[in-house]
């Protein structure tokens, strides 16, 4: 496997474990939750194509 790869994996793990601590703090419904890990994805999936054409 990647290292890049495993980093993401690494990377979505703990951004997971911190959003679900964030919406507790802030009340985000589900609708805003779901946004901020589409956003999450689609970020982690440009900066993971960068790196393979780096």
């Amino acid at each position: 496997m990647d290292g890049g790869l495993i980093l993401l994996v690494f990377l979505a793990l703990l951004f997971a474990w911190a959003l679900n601590r964030v919406r507790r703090a802030l009340r985000l419904g589900p609708v805003g939750y779901v946004g901020v890990v589409v956003v999450f994805v689609i970020v982690m999936l440009a900066i993971w194509g960068q790196t393979l054409r780096g």
